[in-house]
């Protein structure tokens, strides 16, 4: 019998690599060594599968870049740490190029406009997390009581797109974070400096 977790590890795979539109049924139940009933009856459908496998990649990847945001950490260098973490697993070794959600079923057929839409709410849902630790920033003096932190979320979230269809193109590690560099800089807060002072005491 197939363990679950490790159907999902398959599923996440195939999907991350070919698309929801370009993984087939049988594409899937190939992989697992499992015949199509099998597969309905463990995962469902193919579109919750793919929810299913979603939230199994997202769980494994999530839970160590919310520690760094949720850490201690001035919130530019937590900023700085969680855009390299995810500029780490868009270039892993051994793995698809890019991020399995940043770039997932941007365009489709109609059929799948459902499916669009979960990727969509979960690009969503990761700016609002961003949202949330800036206006934590802004309630900590990080950042300046005026700052549009919605916008602020969803500049670095064009970032992070960017950098997974960058991935995708060929873009080494380096490449990545010598982008996320110059994204720091548009930061409208302190910075810390590499002696640990802010750029506005130097």
């Amino acid at each position: 019998m197939l363990d679950r977790d490790v159907g999902l590890d398959i599923a996440a795979r195939l999907f991350w690599e070919r698309g929801y539109e370009g993984t087939s049924t049988a594409d899937l139940t190939k992989a697992m060594g499992i015949n199509p009933p099998t597969l309905y009856s463990t995962f469902g459908s193919k579109e919750e599968l793919y929810r299913q496998a979603l939230d199994f990649s997202i769980a494994h990847e999530n839970s160590r870049r919310m520690e760094i945001l949720q850490s201690r950490l001035p919130i530019d260098e937590a900023l700085r740490l969680y855009l390299y973490d995810i500029a780490d697993g868009d270039t892993q070794p051994g793995k698809p190029r890019g991020c399995m959600v940043s770039t997932a079923v941007l365009q489709h057929a109609e059929e799948n406009a459902s499916v669009a839409r979960i990727t969509a709410a979960l690009r969503e849902a990761s700016m609002q997390t961003l949202k949330a630790r800036f206006d934590r920033a802004v309630e900590n003096g990080e950042l300046p009581a005026q700052t549009d932190t919605d916008t602020l979320a969803r500049f670095y979230g064009a970032i992070i797109q960017g950098m997974s269809a960058q991935a995708c193109d060929g873009a080494c590690n380096v490449r990545l974070k010598r982008l996320i560099d110059i994204a720091l800089t548009a930061w409208p807060g302190k910075r810390q400096t590499s002696s640990g002072n802010s750029d506005e005491d130097t």
